[in-house]
């Protein structure tokens, strides 16, 4: 009975054998065009992701310079928004690029940029006259769609990431998908304090 129980356990363990070896070496293909289109769905976020962190940086210069017309404004908040966004635009990735030490780079670019307009945003507060600028107030709703779209754009491509890392690292794919060159993506990550962190309000 013992050796009939352990001759059962080798033939099943031969033919598990024999199903992966199979799955590996007659459906490659299948598998690599997998591998290619989550990757190619990770690219078309991360276009998205690029598209409305650029809007928010086309949209500071007209913000600027509304400020700037209150000769009292404090300038070292302004020069604090002006110098992150210059480093914000200067990091730029290859989507064939997105790992996650460079999306870390580029998140920390873009933390810091959102951290010197909320600085700016809480100055505001002490010049009612500039609170109430037609001019100001369209740039308030304008900022703060282009933030709201941010957030969805994120959350999509770390869907995307998140498919896409499980698929190479499932087992039997995780075989193909270092032979074939596919490494895990980046995701985006919730900033420090986050969790407390004030609305975009003007």
């Amino acid at each position: 009975m013992k050796k009939f129980l352990m001759s059962i356990a080798i033939i099943g363990g031969f033919l598990i054998l024999c199903f992966f070896l199979v799955y590996i070496f007659f459906n490659p293909i299948g598998t690599y065009n997998s591998f290619v289109q989550a990757e190619e769905n990770i690219n078309g976020q991360w276009a998205e992701v690029e598209t409305q962190y650029q809007r928010r940086a086309d949209l500071i210069p007209n913000l600027v310079n509304t400020v700037k017309g209150y000769a009292d404004f404090e300038q070292e908040t302004l020069t604090g928004v002006v110098e992150a966004r210059a480093k914000a635009t200067s990091v730029q990735i290859d989507p064939t690029q997105l790992t996650p030490e460079k999306l870390a780079e580029f998140q920390q670019a873009q933390d810091q940029l959102s951290g010197a307009l909320s600085r700016l945003l809480v100055t505001v507060e002490n010049y009612p006259d500039l609170k109430a600028n037609q001019n100001f107030l369209e740039l308030q709703a304008q900022l703060e769609g282009t933030e709201n779209r941010i957030s969805v754009a994120r959350k999509k491509f770390n869907e995307s990431v998140m498919e896409y890392n499980k698929s190479i690292k499932t087992f039997p794919n995780n075989l193909l998908a270092g032979w074939y060159g596919f490494a895990a993506k980046g995701y985006f990550e919730a900033a420090a304090g986050a969790e407390n962190a004030p609305k975009v309000e003007f």
